[in-house]
C-alpha cells in the first residue's frame, strides 16, 4: 500500500532510478525514524521495505561514500585551478600535488619553500602546478615512471616549463615526513626517485645538490640546438633561453657542486656565443667568453682533459668571432693560442675528430690574422690546419663537417690567391666551395649555404677582375644574390652587410667595363646599404673596408661624370677608411686606401687644372 499511494504522487521532486535507490538502501541503513521521515519529506514517497535489508545498506552506504570521494576530489581541482604558464625571463620549476590528505599540501609547502630558499626568486619562478602524478605499481619499477612521467613533460611543453618535480609520500615518522621526488624536463626519458626528510617545514641539505644536477641538466638540454643545429639561424630560439639562464649564472645557487656551476656556465656560454655570432652583438660573446673562462677552473687539463679541451676550443670560437669584429689582433692571438692549448690533448690518436675539429678552427683564426698582414705566412698556416682536418673530416663519415672545411679551406686559398698574380689558388678555392655546396644545401643549412654561396661570390668576383670578360663576374653577381635569400637584414644584419659589401665590389667591377652608369650607382647602393649595420662602433675594420670601396666605386663615377662632386665624396670615404686601417693596424690595407685617396686627389687636381685654363 504504501508502495502504490508513493508512486502515485508526481507533484514532488523524483531521483533517478540508479541514484534514488543508493540514496534509499543509505536511508534505511539509518534505521532511525527521523531519517525515514526526512525521506517521506523530500520524496514525497515512504520508504521501500527492501531498502531496510542489510545488503542493500552496505552497498548504499559505499555508493555514497565513494560519490563523495569522487566530488571532494573534483572539488579540489577546482579550487587549484589551471596551471599558470612560465613567463619566460627566468628558470620555471613545477611542482606537482603530492596527494589530497592532510600531508600533501604540507609537503609540496615544503618543496617550494625549499627551492625558494635555493633559488631567490631573481632566479627562478616556482609554479604549483594543477597535477598530481603517481606511480603505477602494476608494473616494473622503470615502467611505473613512464606515464608520470609522459604527463609532466606535455605539461611542461605546454606552459613553456623547464622543469616539473613531483613525488610520493614514502613513510610518515610523526612530523618528520620521508618524500620521494623525481625530476623531470621537457626532454627527459626517465628520472629517478631520491628520498629526502622534511625537517622544520623543509627539505634536508641533500636536496640543493640533486636540484644543481637538474638545472645543469635542463641548461644542456636548452643549449643543445647551438650544437646539432649549427649552420641554422638560432637567435629566436636561443634568445629566451639565455635570458632565463642569465640570472642563474649571476646568482649561482649555493647547493650546486663546482661540477654542475661549470656544466651551467659552459652551457651559457654555448648558448651566448651562438647569439652573439648570429645577431652581431658583442656582449653575449663577451660573456660566452667570462663563463668560459670560469669554467676552466673547475674542469682543468689535470682533472678532466678532454672537458678542459672542449671548453679552451670553444673559448677559441668566441676570441675568434669577437677578434674579427675589433681593430686589433690581441683577441685573434688569444684565440689562436686557446686552440693550440686544445691540441695538447684533443690528438689525432686520442680523439680524431674533436682533433679535426679544432684544426679547423685554428685554421679560421689565422686566415683572419693572415688577412690583416702584408705577408702570406699566417695564410699558409691556416691553409696546412684545413688539409689537416681534411685527413679526418672526411664526406663519407661527417659530410657538414667536411662541408664547413671545404668552405674555410676555399676562404684561406680565396685570400692567398688575391695576393699573388696568377689564378690557380683562386681556381683551388672555387673548386672547395663547390665541393662544399655538394652537402650544403639550402634546405638543410641554410646559413651554410648562403656564406659559402657568399664565398663563392667573392673567389669568382676576384677571378673576373683577372679576365677580360664579364662572364665570370656576373656568376659572381648571383652567388651574392643567392646568398641575400637568406642572408637577410632582419635574420643576420652583420653577414647582410658583407654580401651587401660583396655585392657591390662585384657590381663596381662589372661598372668600370661598361659605358654606362647604371651599374656602378648600383654599386654604390648596395655599399650604403652595408653601412647601415656596418658601423665604425660595431665593426671598425668592415666599415672601413666598406668605405673604401665606396670610394672606388665614387672614384670611378665621378671620372665619367663632370665636376668633382663624386671626387669628393670618394676622398671623404677613404679618409673615413683611413680612420681604421692604419699602418700599425692594417698595413696591407691602409696601402691599399692610400693610394686609392691619392687617385681621387690627382682627378681633382686634374678638374682644377683644366677649369683654370
Amino acid at each position: 500500500m504504501s508502495a502504490s499511494r508513493g508512486g502515485e504522487r508526481g507533484s514532488g521532486p523524483r531521483f533517478p532510478g540508479v541514484l534514488e535507490g543508493m540514496l534509499a538502501a543509505a536511508v534505511g541503513g539509518g534505521l532511525t525514524q527521523p531519517v525515514k521521515l526526512l525521506w517521506e519529506h523530500v520524496t514525497h514517497q515512504t520508504l521501500p521495505g527492501w531498502a531496510e535489508a542489510p545488503v542493500p545498506n552496505v552497498l548504499g552506504v559505499a555508493l555514497l561514500m565513494g560519490l563523495g570521494w569522487f566530488l571532494g576530489r573534483w572539488a579540489h581541482f577546482r579550487r587549484a585551478g589551471k596551471t599558470a604558464k612560465a613567463r619566460g625571463n627566468k628558470l620555471s620549476i613545477y611542482v606537482a600535488h603530492f596527494g589530497f590528505d592532510e600531508d600533501g599540501p604540507r609537503v609540496r609547502e615544503a618543496v617550494i619553500r625549499s627551492l625558494e630558499k635555493e633559488l631567490g626568486p631573481e632566479c627562478a619562478e616556482i609554479v604549483p602546478a594543477a597535477l598530481e602524478l603517481k606511480l603505477d605499481r602494476d608494473v616494473g619499477n622503470d615502467s611505473a615512471l613512464l606515464k608520470p612521467n609522459e604527463k609532466a613533460r606535455k605539461l611542461l611543453k605546454r606552459n613553456g616549463g623547464d622543469l616539473l618535480i613531483w613525488g610520493s609520500l614514502r613513510s610518515l615518522a610523526g612530523s618528520e615526513p620521508c618524500i620521494e621526488l623525481h625530476f623531470v624536463t621537457a626532454s627527459s626519458e626517465h628520472s629517478r626517485p631520491e628520498p629526502f626528510l622534511i625537517t622544520k617545514g623543509m627539505l634536508e641539505p641533500a636536496f640543493a645538490e640533486l636540484l644543481g644536477v637538474a638545472i645543469a641538466a635542463v641548461a644542456a638540454t636548452s643549449a643543445a640546438p647551438s650544437v646539432v643545429d649549427s649552420g641554422k639561424y638560432l637567435v629566436e630560439t636561443l634568445e629566451p633561453i639565455a635570458r632565463r639562464l642569465g640570472p642563474l649564472i649571476q646568482r649561482m645557487p649555493p647547493g650546486m657542486t663546482p661540477e654542475n656551476r661549470a656544466s651551467l656556465l659552459h652551457s651559457f656560454a654555448l648558448v651566448e656565443s651562438t647569439v652573439g655570432e648570429q645577431s652581431g652583438q658583442a656582449r653575449p660573446l663577451e660573456r660566452a667568453v667570462a663563463a668560459y673562462r670560469q669554467v676552466i677552473q673547475v674542469w682543468t687539463r689535470e682533472h678532466a682533459p678532454l672537458q678542459w679541451a672542449m671548453t679552451q676550443n670553444n673559448l677559441g670560437n668566441a676570441l675568434q668571432t669577437l677578434g674579427a669584429r675589433e681593430s686589433g689582433t690581441e683577441t685573434l692571438q688569444e684565440a689562436v693560442a686557446a686552440y693550440r692549448e686544445a691540441l695538447k690533448e684533443y690528438t689525432r690518436e686520442r680523439v680524431p675528430l674533436d682533433w679535426a675539429t679544432t684544426q679547423n678552427n685554428l685554421g679560421a683564426a689565422l686566415r683572419t690574422l693572415g688577412e690583416r698582414e702584408s705577408g702570406t705566412e699566417k695564410l699558409q698556416e691556416a691553409v696546412g690546419a684545413y688539409r689537416e682536418a681534411l685527413k679526418e673530416y672526411t664526406r663519407e663519415r661527417v659530410p657538414l663537417k667536411w662541408a664547413t672545411t671545404q668552405n674555410n679551406l676555399g676562404n684561406a686559398l680565396r685570400t692567398l690567391g688575391a695576393r699573388e698574380n696568377g689564378t690557380e689558388k683562386l681556381q683551388e678555392a672555387v673548386a672547395a666551395y663547390r665541393e662544399a655546396l655538394k652537402e650544403y644545401t639550402r634546405e638543410r643549412v641554410p646559413l651554410d649555404w648562403a656564406a659559402t654561396q657568399n664565398n663563392l661570390g667573392a673567389a669568382l668576383q676576384t677571378l673576373g677582375a683577372r679576365e677580360n670578360g664579364t662572364e665570370t663576374l656576373q656568376e659572381a653577381v648571383a652567388a651574392y644574390r643567392e646568398a641575400l635569400k637568406e642572408r637577410t637584414r632582419e635574420r643576420v644584419p652583420l653577414d647582410w652587410a658583407a654580401t651587401q659589401n660583396n655585392l657591390g665590389i662585384a657590381l663596381g667591377t662589372l661598372g668600370e667595363r661598361e659605358s654606362g652608369t647604371e651599374t656602378l650607382q648600383e654599386a654604390v647602393a648596395a655599399f650604403r646599404e652595408a653601412l647601415k649595420e656596418r658601423t665604425r662602433e660595431r665593426v671598425p675594420l668592415d666599415w672601413a673596408a666598406t668605405q673604401n670601396n665606396l670610394g672606388n666605386a665614387l672614384g670611378t663615377l665621378g671620372e665619367r661624370e663632370s665636376g668633382t662632386e663624386k671626387l669628393q665624396e670618394a676622398v671623404a670615404a677613404c679618409r673615413e677608411a683611413l680612420e681604421e686601417w692604419t699602418s700599425a693596424q692594417a698595413p696591407y690595407y691602409h696601402q691599399i686606401a692610400s693610394e686609392n685617396l691619392q687617385r681621387a686627389l690627382d682627378l681633382i687636381e686634374e678638374r682644377k687644372a683644366a677649369e683654370q685654363d
